[in-house]
């Protein structure tokens, strides 16, 4: 969803950005699952491009694995069990592959379903992404969360061990809420990288950077022991961020703090003298 469509899910830029240096963290903050996944008055524009990109290459944006099957089952009865989802799913039926589309053009977040195999190491066996940020769903399928957290850096060394005894421990119920963000040169929700949208560069101009923001939910599948992850996007012209002068300083200073790694792993590192003196001009 785009800045404005919607007040569900608009993200609070000064909690966003806390006057802080950057760091990678762990931070949630509880919800219900059943209002993530609700529809939401913006959801008619979601869903149409939903289905124009599952429509156009389906096994691009979703896949499933024969280990997903009782993942996507446990999904569904949850969906099934929550009010404002109960209809959305009427009529659902098919092989996984099948399922996950079908979920993908029915559903507003995309979503990803990840089980621990006999070591305990929580493996992607299912999901449906039409709006990725630079990644391929089909290329991560099967990998450990170690292996698909391993391009951002630090993250496993900080936090691989964390994060799994986090999602082994989980209660049902509740939806873990968290907010991710990154820049970039494009307002297109679908940034997979096969679509090679413009990048940020040192010859970037204000008006073409856009905040975007993946509103993320952990939920507990009990009866398989996976976990159901959802993805909400939110995107944002860099010019209504520059509007919130606490967000401006916040962003600065995780950007002036922000490891050299970090930003060419978030494409920023091009542009990154550029979009400081950017956010100067604003203070």
């Amino acid at each position: 969803m785009r800045r404005g469509e919607d007040s569900k899910g608009v993200t609070d830029l000064s909690a966003l950005f806390p006057d802080e240096d950057y760091r990678l963290a762990m931070r949630f903050d509880r919800g219900r699952p059943e209002d993530f996944f609700a529809p939401t008055p913006a959801g008619a524009g979601l869903l149409r491009e939903r289905r124009r990109w599952l429509g156009e290459e389906a096994a691009e944006y979703a896949a499933a694995r024969p280990e997903g099957e009782a993942l996507l089952a446990e999904m569904i009865d949850l969906l099934r069990g929550w009010t404002a989802t109960r209809g959305v799913i009427d009529g659902l039926g098919g092989a996984a592959p099948d399922l996950c589309a079908e979920l993908g053009r029915r559903l507003e977040p995309d979503f990803l379903l990840l089980a621990p195999d006999g070591t305990g190491t929580f493996r992607l066996h299912a999901g449906c992404v039409c709006f990725p940020s630079s990644w391929s769903l089909v290329e991560k399928m099967g990998r450990s969360l170690e292996e698909i957290h391993a391009p951002v850096p630090g993250l496993n060394t900080t936090l691989a061990r964390p994060i799994a005894g986090f999602l082994g421990k989980m209660p049902p119920g509740i939806s873990w809420l968290r907010a991710n963000w990154g820049l970039s040169r494009s307002p297109e929700l679908n940034q997979h990288p096969h679509r090679k949208l413009p990048r940020l560069d040192a010859t970037v101009r204000a008006d073409e950077v856009w905040l975007r923001v993946e509103h993320q939910s952990l939920v507990a599948l009990p009866r398989t022991g996976g976990v159901l992850f959802g993805i909400r996007v939110e995107v944002t012209a860099l010019a209504d961020v520059m509007r919130e002068l606490t967000a401006v300083a916040g962003l600065r200073r995780a950007l002036r703090t922000m490891p050299e790694d970090m930003a060419a792993y978030k494409g920023i590192a091009p542009a990154h003298q550029r979009l400081l003196a950017f956010l100067d001009s604003a203070l």
